[in-house]
C-alpha cells in the first residue's frame, strides 16, 4: 500500500501528532505549561492572571488541496476544568458530612430499633388475639430472624456492608427473643435448653465476624452473649454456670482482639463481666461461697490484666504515637481511641475493681489481717508483671504499659500500710517506702519511682503532722519524738542521694530534680528540729504543770517562754556556724531569718511574758548572739564583700 494514501498508517500518526501537538498549544493558551521531564505533580502550572483568548483554527482547505499538504482540522478545544477546588468548598466524599452520619449511621440504629420494638407489639397483638398459637409464633419468630441473617448476605455481596449489619442485628434480636419467648412465655423448651440456642447464635455471630472481618458483628455477639443469662434467668443462685459462661465468653472476646485489631471489644465484656458480678454479688453472695467467688474472680481478673499484652493494636509504634506532638508524621495508621482505653483505662480499672471485689470477699472479723496481705499480694502481681517477658503471643510491655504496673505496684504497698500499721507506724512506714522508692529510683534511673517517692514521703510528713501519739513524761524518749528523728534521718537520706546522683540528673528543670529535692529536704531538716524540740519542750513542761505543784503550774509558762527564746537563739547560732563552715549561703540565710524571728519574739512577747530576771537573760543573750554574728560579718571570713554581697 502507498504509505501516503489516506487511512495509511503513516497518515494516522501524523494525524495524532497534529491532534497533540494542538492541544499542547490550547494549553499553553491558558498558561499551562507541560514539562515531561519533570515530575507528575510538578508539570503542571496555574496562572496567576487571565489567560489569552485561544487562537483560532486555520481555514479549511479546498478540496483539490492535497490531503497530505492539508491542515489537520480538529473539533473546538473545550475550556478544561479547575485543577484545585476552593479551600472553601470541600469535595465530596472527603469526608463524611454530618448530614451522611446522622443518614447512614443514626438513622439506621433507629431504624433496627423501631423494627425491634414493632415486631415485639406484633407478638403481643398476635398473642392479644389468638391469631397464631405459641409453638407458631415461637416458629415463625425463628424464621424470621434466619432469614433477615440470610437476606442480609445478599446485601453484603452487593457492597451493602453497613446495612447487611443492620439486617444481622434485626435477624439475631429477633431470634434471641424468640427463643426467651419459647422458654419465659410458652415453657415450650427448658432452660437450658434455650440458653444453649442462644450461645449458638452468639457463637455464629461471633463466626461471621470472624470470617468478614467485622468488628461491628463482634459487638453484636458480645451484646447477645451478655443479654442471654438475663433472658433465661429463673432469679435463682446459679453461680458457677453463671460465672462459667462469662469465664468462657471473656476468653472468646481475649482470643479475638489476639487476633483482630478490635480493642473496643474488651471493654463490651470487661463492663458487662463487672454488671453481672456486681449484681450476683448484691444479691446472693455470703461467706460460705467464698472459695469459689475467689476463684472467679481471680480467673477475670488475670484474663483483663494480660489482656493490654495480648491485644493486637493497629500499630507497632503505640507509644510514639500515644506522645507524639505531632502524630501525622509517623507513616504507620494513628491507634484509635479505643486503642488508648486499652492500654490506660482498662488496666487501671481492672486494678481497682479487682482490689476491692477481693477486699470485700471477708467479713469484719478477718479483714484487718486479710487486708494488707491482699494488698501487698497485688503489688507483688504487678511487679511480677513487669518482669513477664514477651512470647509468641504476649507483646512487649510499653514504657506507658511498664509504668502504669509500676505505679499500680507502688499504690498497693502504699495503701497495706495504713491497713496494717496505725500511729506512729503509719509515718514511720510511709516515710521509710518513700525513702526505699527513692533508692531504687537512682539505681534503675527512672523518673516515675522518683515521683512516687516524692508522693510517699509527702504523705508520710502528712502523717508526721497530723498523727500526733499521746506526749509522754519522759522527754526525748518517747515514741513522738523517735518518729520525728526516723523522719530527719529519711531527709537526710535524700540529701545524699543527691550528691551522689550523676551529674547529669543535677538539672532544675522539673520539681523533682535533685537540686530542687535536696534544697527541700534541708529546710525540712531544719524545720523538724525545731517542731521535734518545741514539742518536746511544750510537754515538759506541761506534763510538770499537772504534779500538782502550784508554783511550776503558775510559772508555766514564764519557763516554757524562756525555753523557746533560748532554744531559738542556740539553733540559730548553731545552723550559721554549720553555714560559714560548709560556705552556704543557703544555710546561712536560714539561720538569719531564724535569728530574726528570735528577735521578734524577744521584743514582742518575752517583754511582756518573762518575769524581769528571765527577761533580763533573754535579752542579754540575745544582745550577745547578735554582736558575735555581726563580728563575724564584719571580718568578712568567706571575703562576701568582693563577691557584692550574700548569694546563694
Amino acid at each position: 500500500m502507498d504509505p501516503h494514501t489516506p487511512g495509511s498508517l503513516e497518515e494516522q500518526v501524523g494525524e495524532l501528532r497534529s491532534r497533540v501537538r494542538m492541544l499542547e498549544q490550547a494549553l499553553q493558551a491558558y498558561g499551562i505549561v507541560i514539562q515531561p521531564d519533570e515530575p507528575r505533580s510538578s508539570r503542571f502550572a496555574v496562572p496567576l492572571e487571565a489567560p489569552p483568548p485561544i487562537p483560532s483554527p486555520p481555514a479549511p482547505a479546498s478540496p483539490d488541496q492535497p490531503i497530505a499538504s492539508r491542515p489537520r482540522s480538529s473539533p473546538p478545544f473545550p475550556v478544561p476544568p479547575p485543577l484545585f477546588h476552593s479551600t472553601g468548598t470541600p469535595r465530596p466524599g472527603d469526608t463524611q458530612s454530618l448530614e451522611s452520619r446522622v443518614g447512614s449511621q443514626w438513622f439506621n440504629r433507629i431504624g433496627i430499633l423501631a423494627i425491634l420494638i414493632g415486631m415485639a407489639w406484633f407478638l403481643k397483638l398476635a398473642i392479644d388475639n389468638h391469631w397464631i398459637g405459641p409453638l407458631g409464633r415461637v416458629l415463625i419468630g425463628l424464621i424470621a430472624g434466619a432469614g433477615f441473617v440470610v437476606w442480609s448476605e445478599r446485601f453484603r455481596s452487593r457492597g451493602y456492608a453497613a446495612f447487611a449489619y443492620s439486617l444481622k442485628a434485626i435477624g439475631s434480636g429477633t431470634l434471641y427473643l424468640s427463643l426467651w419467648a419459647a422458654f419465659s412465655l410458652y415453657q415450650l423448651i427448658p432452660a437450658s435448653v434455650a440458653f444453649l440456642a442462644m450461645i449458638a447464635v452468639t457463637a455464629f455471630n461471633g463466626y461471621l465476624a470472624w470470617i468478614q472481618d467485622a468488628e461491628l458483628l463482634a459487638l453484636y455477639a458480645i451484646v447477645g452473649g451478655l443479654s442471654s443469662p438475663l433472658l433465661v434467668s429463673t432469679g435463682e443462685n446459679h453461680e458457677v454456670s453463671l460465672f462459667s459462661y462469662l469465664l468462657m465468653l471473656d476468653l472468646a472476646v481475649l482470643v479475638l482482639v489476639m487476633l483482630r485489631p478490635w480493642s473496643r471489644l474488651l471493654f463490651g465484656a470487661f463492663l458487662g463481666t463487672v454488671l453481672f458480678v456486681f449484681g450476683w454479688w448484691a444479691t446472693f453472695y455470703s461467706q460460705a461461697q467464698l472459695g469459689r467467688t475467689a476463684f472467679f474472680l481471680t480467673c477475670f481478673f488475670l484474663i483483663f490484666a494480660l489482656a493490654p499484652r495480648l491485644v493486637r493494636r493497629k500499630t507497632l509504634d503505640f507509644d510514639r504515637h500515644l506522645f507524639a506532638e505531632d502524630v501525622n508524621a509517623s507513616r504507620e495508621p494513628a491507634p484509635s481511641a479505643w486503642d488508648h482505653l486499652a492500654l490506660v483505662v482498662l488496666p487501671i480499672a481492672n486494678a481497682a475493681l479487682g482490689f476491692l471485689a477481693f477486699y470485700q470477699l471477708f467479713d469484719r472479723t478477718t479483714i484487718d489481717w486479710a487486708g494488707p496481705w491482699i494488698a501487698v499480694s497485688f503489688a507483688t502481681f504487678y511487679l511480677l508483671l513487669l518482669r513477664l517477658p514477651a512470647t509468641q503471643r504476649l507483646h512487649e510491655s510499653s514504657p506507658v504499659l511498664s509504668s502504669l504496673h509500676l505505679a499500680t505496684a507502688v499504690v498497693f504497698l502504699t495503701i497495706a500500710i495504713p491497713l496494717k500499721a496505725h500511729g506512729h507506724w503509719l509515718t514511720i512506714g510511709w516515710l521509710v517506702e518513700g525513702a526505699t522508692l527513692l533508692w531504687t529510683s537512682t539505681r534503675t534511673r527512672s523518673q516515675l519511682l522518683r515521683v512516687l517517692a516524692v508522693l510517699c514521703l509527702a504523705l508520710g510528713l502528712f502523717a508526721l503532722l497530723t498523727v500526733d501519739p499521746t506526749a509522754s513524761t519522759t522527754p526525748f524518749f518517747n515514741a513522738r519524738f523517735g518518729t520525728h528523728c526516723v523522719a530527719i534521718a529519711v531527709f537526710a537520706f535524700v540529701i545524699w542521694l543527691a550528691k551522689g546522683a550523676p551529674p547529669e540528673d543535677h538539672s532544675h528543670d522539673h520539681p523533682f530534680s535533685w537540686p530542687v529535692m535536696a534544697a527541700a529536704s534541708v529546710l525540712l531538716i531544719n524545720g523538724l528540729i525545731l517542731l521535734a524540740i518545741s514539742r518536746e519542750i511544750h510537754s515538759f513542761w506541761w506534763s510538770l504543770q499537772w504534779r500538782g505543784n502550784y508554783r511550776l503550774y503558775h510559772d508555766y509558762q514564764i519557763y516554757a517562754q524562756f525555753t523557746y527564746s533560748a532554744f531559738f537563739m542556740l539553733f540559730g547560732a548553731a545552723l550559721l556556724a554549720v553555714g560559714f563552715w560548709q560556705r552556704s549561703a543557703f544555710l546561712r540565710w536560714q539561720a538569719l531569718v531564724l535569728l530574726a524571728l528570735s528577735i521578734a519574739k524577744v521584743f514582742l512577747v518575752d517583754i511582756t511574758s518573762l518575769s524581769e530576771g528571765y527577761r533580763i537573760m533573754s535579752f542579754l543573750g540575745l544582745g550577745a548572739l547578735l554582736l558575735a554574728v555581726s563580728f563575724a560579718y564584719q571580718r568578712d571570713w568567706l571575703n562576701l564583700r568582693s563577691r557584692g554581697g550574700l548569694t546563694p
